[in-house]
């Protein structure tokens, strides 16, 4: 480089400049660059005159590239020449900057030493700025000499205007007196004088006073309302008060609202102690008549003592909520509630506490409305008090019902028998009693909840289905004193008697128990409870007539049985003694059945007697004798029962009417009689029997065997029942009896009262059998002789070998 370009610069700067722009000895990447040059140029040569006709522009290629080439160096000199230029004027302009930073670093090493100066005369002026400082204070204190010396007496006022509840001036003077410590504390520089030191304590003071009658709002609106207006106004001002500077604010606002409402919970729910078992009912309706009347003083004379922006009326309604609310849970969190405690506070919660008797009254307000509050309780809580209820109602329930029982019970063993009402039919007060305990609570329960009255309804079934079985026990150990002798009841079957009426009078009533929206098959168990019952005392009725007649069936048959009709009146007579209160039985189907069942005992007597084997005729004579006598003893049974519904009929009629002769008694005595011969079992099967004597032709029994089977067809025969057991291949089983066509059966009992039959006859009888028609459908709902036991026939008689042998091989 010439050296004319830097005429500013020295040697050095030169020097080190040339040596900045030179390239060193070692430069990879632009010994690379060149190389890659190289490399493109021939390349790019070698592509162009590849071919020898190319070789003739070769002088143009080359004028061409040394144009481009003097281009380039054109521009690449231009380039470097602009670039020198502008390193030239910044090295000129740092030039000149150095020189100013030189002049600027001597005029700061001046100032410096003039400043050192200043501060030593500064320290010997202290004394008299302090001595200014003290002068100032001295002077404004000698203008707030005569305030700060009343400043003690002005305490002590303002004071006995805060005992005295003179809010508003006492809230002046203390003002007043904050005012004058603020004026003698800048003055002082922040120092407080002693004087000022209660002023502090003071105000607090004043602020308890106005809590404090913001916590008897409701009384002091009844009897002072300006102490409370003016304790509104002290918050309500001091809340609305610039604090000073440093000093903490006073929200006496919230002190208010907050003493508001824990005046009024302490009011109202104050005491710690909870209602006594019992005395929650008269708590709540205190709570009743007090909480609308709270209300409504807080409307008319407590909201006009205060801003409208406190809500007096919202603010009384929420603060009664929450605090009712808390009680609530307090007293659900003590110890269990009895059922009627729990009964008042599921009713009172939901249906009175918003109700017009309470919240929802007329004469308060929209602002008083709580529908939008929590509710009372929740639904744990709704949930613990009706499972509450309904646990203690169902102990309660469970011992009035036993109570009902055994009250009845009681009544069994008297001596009068039992109650009649105006019909004539036993009464008794146990089913209106019952389901007049369940109707109670159901209804009860309804006034609370749906819920509640479908748990009560739930719980009221099973309770009668257990007080339905205890009954039914009740009758089968008063059944099993009286007829094992150990309590003998003078009137025994009318007791049973009354019990059908009470199961009659429980079905009839049991339609009060179903809910609207119920399930259909909820009254289900308590129909079949009834069902068994009715069961159950059919057969202690029967049971009881079968042990008087059995005595009087052990002669029959007999020789005087076939000469005399005594013994069969005897029966008569005892049956019709028996069977004469079935009137009183309330229900005439339930009277049919009951004499369409005595008649079935009678008959299972009667047959059960004729197969016991006391008589065989000893002729023609006598079996016409004895076909005879069934005869007539069938006409005498029907003439019995038919009595029976004539009596029944016509004792109901006139204990009803006071008439026997009445037109209905004679239109409605012969349908009943007709549906009783429909059902009657005692003329059929006698008169079947009657067919089997009196047949002379042993050859024709066949047929009379297979007509009584069709009539009656569980009448079991040996030959048709044990041919269905024998065993496979003609063998008997190792603990299979020997099949014998002489097993017991009835068909074999009915044909030895003949006493002519051989035994190819009698199998032959009995042979017939299996070419017999099927039972007719109607017959095969009649059940008579599956309920007699056949008699066993002898040991001896069953043989594997003799005449049974015999009669087996002609029976196969």
């Amino acid at each position: 480089m010439p050296d004319q370009i830097w005429p500013a610069m020295d040697s050095a700067a030169k020097d080190e400049m040339q040596l900045a722009l030179s390239p060193g000895p070692e430069w990879p990447e632009q010994e690379r660059a060149e190389q890659l040059a190289r490399g493109a140029a021939l390349k790019w040569a070698s592509g162009v005159f590849y071919r020898p006709e190319q070789l003739a522009r070769l002088g143009q290629y080359r004028i061409r590239e040394v144009q481009r080439t003097c281009s380039l160096e054109a521009r690449l000199k231009s380039v470097v020449q602009s670039y020198l230029e502008g390193v030239q004027t910044g090295v000129w302009q740092l030039a000149r900057a150095t020189e100013v930073v030189q002049g600027t670093r001597e005029a700061l090493s001046q100032a410096r030493g003039v400043l050192q100066g200043m501060s030593q005369a500064l320290q010997t002026l202290e004394p008299l700025r302090e001595r200014v400082a003290q002068h100032k204070q001295l002077q404004a204190l000698s203008h707030l000499l005569p305030r700060l010396r009343a400043v003690p007496a002005a305490v002590a006022h303002t004071q006995t205007l805060i005992d005295g509840q003179q809010f508003l001036e006492a809230y002046v003077s203390l003002r007043e007196l904050e005012q004058l410590r603020e004026d003698t504390w800048a003055p002082l520089g922040g120092l407080e004088l002693p004087v000022f030191q209660g002023l502090d304590l003071l105000f607090e003071a004043l602020g308890q006073a106005v809590e404090a009658a913001a916590g008897t709002a409701g009384k002091l609106a009844r009897e002072d309302p300006a102490l409370l207006v003016a304790a509104v106004r002290v918050a309500e001002v001091e809340t609305g008060r610039t604090t000073p500077l440093g000093q903490v604010p006073r929200d006496w606002r919230q002190r208010c609202l907050r003493a508001l409402q824990e005046g009024l919970e302490r009011a109202h729910f104050g005491s710690p102690l909870l209602p006594a078992p019992g005395a929650l009912p008269g708590w709540l309706e205190a709570l009743r008549v007090a909480l609308p009347v709270e209300l409504v003083t807080a409307e008319a004379l407590v909201a006009p003592c205060c801003p409208p922006h406190y809500n007096v009326v919202q603010l009384w309604a929420h603060t009664l909520h929450s605090g009712l609310r808390r009680s609530l849970q307090n007293l659900l969190a003590g110890p269990e509630l009895e059922a009627a405690d729990a009964f008042a506070l599921l009713h009172w919660a939901l249906h009175v506490y918003l109700g017009q008797e309470m919240m929802g009254s007329l004469e308060l307000g929209p602002e008083a409305d709580v529908s939008q509050l929590e509710p009372l309780l929740t639904l744990e809580n709704i949930e613990q008090l009706e499972a509450t209820f309904v646990a203690n109602i169902q102990a309660s329930m469970s011992q009035w019902l036993q109570n009902v029982l055994d009250g009845e019970v009681a009544e069994w063993g008297r001596e009068q028998g039992p109650n009649t009402d105006p019909s004539g039919s036993y009464y008794s007060p146990m089913p209106a009693i019952v389901l007049q305990i369940l109707e109670e609570n159901i209804r009860v329960a309804s006034l609370v909840s749906e819920s509640l009255q479908q748990r009560v309804h739930g719980m009221a079934l099973s309770e009668l289905g257990i007080f339905l079985r205890s009954f039914s026990d009740a009758l089968i150990r008063f059944s099993r004193d009286h007829l094992r002798g150990k309590s003998m009841a003078p009137h025994y079957v009318p007791y049973l008697l009354a019990a059908l009426n009470h199961k009659s009078a429980l079905s009839s009533s049991g339609s009060v128990l179903q809910l609207d929206g119920a399930a259909s098959g909820a009254l289900a168990p308590v129909e079949a409870a009834l069902d068994e019952l009715q069961r159950r005392i059919y057969r202690l009725v029967f049971e009881a007539l079968q042990a008087e007649l059995q005595p009087l069936f052990a002669d029959l048959p007999s020789r005087q049985w076939l000469s005399s009709p005594e013994l069969l009146e005897s029966v008569c007579e005892r049956t019709g003694r028996f069977c004469r209160d079935f009137w009183r039985v309330r229900n005439p189907t339930v009277q049919q059945l009951l004499l369409a069942e005595a008649e079935r005992a009678v008959v299972l007597q009667y047959l059960s007697a004729l197969m016991q084997g006391r008589l065989v005729c000893r002729g023609a004579d006598e079996r016409t004798q004895a076909a005879e006598r069934l005869r007539h003893d069938a006409a005498q049974l029907q003439q019995l029962f038919l009595s029976l519904v004539r009596a029944s009929w016509v004792g109901r009629r006139a204990c009803l009417s006071g008439w026997v002769g009445d037109e209905g008694c004679r239109e409605t005595l012969p349908r009943r009689a007709q549906g009783l011969e429909e059902k009657a079992h005692c003329a059929p099967v006698l008169l079947a029997l009657r067919e089997l004597l009196n047949l002379r032709d042993p050859a024709l029994l066949g047929l009379e065997v297979a007509g009584l089977r069709q009539q009656f067809p569980d009448v079991r025969c040996g030959l048709g029942a044990k041919r269905e057991e024998k065993p496979e291949g003609g063998k008997d089983g190792a603990d299979t009896p020997p099949w014998c066509p002489c097993s017991e059966d009835h068909v074999s009992a009915l044909l030895g009262l003949r006493g002519d039959l051989s035994r190819e006859q009698h199998l032959a009888a009995l042979s017939s059998l299996q070419a017999a028609l099927p039972p007719s459908p109607r017959a095969s709902s009649r059940v008579l002789f599956s309920l007699v036991p056949a008699p066993a026939p002898a040991a001896a008689s069953c043989l594997p070998s003799g005449s049974c042998a015999r009669a087996l091989l002609l029976a196969e």
